[in-house]
């Protein structure tokens, strides 16, 4: 149902969605991904139907923060000191099951041409669940060019980019899943190093393509 209701979303806004690489889909994995729109969550759900940790404001969207929520997202209270204890838990439930967890570790969007530092905290539940991390690159275009008008930045509203959206044609965005970390290189290397390896590899996807 989660791919499903993604990918008719994708479909009335008009965006058509190219996957790159393999993807870890049989398997628990956690994909950590850059960040650029609203789009993001049902973009790598098209691909598998993925649980994200996202902020606790997005489930007061109109509509979207309904169908985020339905999604099983789990919600991060940033302004809780100990929020990151209870996400992590939830995460591990989550792979118990089979799952995929997806998160976006530089915390806010980018243009999309650019990433931003990522943070390390929520690498840790890859680290104590014994699981391999797969960094996966964003990248959005119109008319096969890459293009920033689509990033959800700055003091735009939900409803003034969606508008922008629905407003034009050719847009596509390609989603490319990089070489996973392995759960063994995870534990040697610890949080830190784990999250700047991923930050290194989604960079570069990003970057050099632009």
């Amino acid at each position: 149902m989660i791919k499903h209701y993604s990918r008719v979303l994708l479909w009335l806004c008009g965006v058509k969605v190219r996957v790159v690489g393999k993807p870890v889909i049989a398997q628990p994995v956690l994909w950590a991904a850059n960040h650029i729109s609203w789009l993001d969550i049902f973009i790598l759900n098209h691909v598998r139907a993925t649980c994200f940790v996202a902020k606790s404001d997005i489930r007061h969207w109109p509509i979207l923060g309904w169908l985020v929520a339905g999604a099983g997202t789990v919600f991060i209270d940033r302004n809780q000191r100990h929020a990151i204890r209870g996400v992590i838990e939830q995460m591990h439930e989550r792979f118990a099951q089979g799952g995929a967890v997806g998160f976006f570790p530089e915390s806010t969007t980018s243009d999309g041409l650019s990433v931003r530092p990522f943070h390390t905290s929520l690498f840790e539940a890859a680290i104590s669940a014994t699981l391999s991390v797969q960094p996966v690159a964003l990248r959005f275009y119109q008319h096969n060019e890459r293009t920033v008008r689509f990033a959800f930045v700055g003091e735009q509203s939900l409803v003034a980019n969606v508008w922008t959206l629905l407003s034009q044609r050719g847009v596509s965005v390609e989603c490319e899943f990089l070489q996973p970390i392995t759960a063994d290189e995870c534990i040697a290397m610890g949080r830190t190093d784990c999250a700047a390896l991923a930050y290194q590899r989604v960079k570069h996807a990003v970057e050099q393509a632009a």
